[in-house]
């Protein structure tokens, strides 16, 4: 079965409470949907600091979570000077935290390098056998072919896609919406 790819930059996730600390008001301004329904791109950009270097224009997603994270790639963690775990979204336990710096502020925040993972709906995933956090094996043809394991990510509503970030769309000259197949 073939399936999207969706590339990742580095970006964060924020609750309310440190987006006022860093913004000084409450509400993302939307810049654009992003692929996966009711997620979007915000206007709103942070600096994000570890002990070598930073990096500016660091985009906000929203809407809100329960909980604040940076996620960035390896490539960018040398640069940071951070060594962050790779995780599924919301594992924070035990990780790195960042310095993120906004116009009315600074917070520190944990830092994560996304786990790969394929988004699917519970419907689907029920009608297939499979659990959140299941593992599958993707194949990636073209110049720099492989296959990679990957974790499945259940929700309500998804649109069925291979979450890979930077550096490993880089590693297999992948880019937004190339195919690759899920071959287990």
């Amino acid at each position: 079965m073939k399936i999207p790819v969706g590339v990742s930059a580095r970006h964060l996730h924020l609750t309310k409470e440190d987006f006022v600390s860093l913004f000084g008001y409450e509400e993302l301004t939307f810049l654009r949907d992003l692929t996966q329904p009711e997620l979007f791109a915000s206007n709103e950009t942070v600096t994000i600091k570890g002990s070598k270097k930073e990096i500016n224009n660091v985009r906000i997603l929203g809407p809100f979570r329960e909980y604040s994270q940076v996620e960035i790639s390896k490539t960018d963690s040398y640069l940071l000077g951070v060594n962050p775990k790779v995780r599924k979204s919301g594992d924070l336990e035990g990780t790195d935290f960042i310095t993120v710096i906004g116009p009315k502020g600074e917070i520190s925040v944990p830092v994560i390098i996304a786990n790969r993972h394929i988004h699917i709906t519970k419907e689907e995933a029920d009608s297939l056998g499979i659990k959140d956090d299941d593992k599958a094996y993707i194949k990636i043809n073209g110049e720099k072919s492989g296959i990679i394991e990957v974790f499945y990510k259940v929700s309500n509503s998804a649109y069925k896609e291979l979450h890979l970030d930077l550096d490993d769309a880089n590693g297999f000259l992948l880019k937004q919406n190339d195919e690759v197949e899920i071959i287990q």
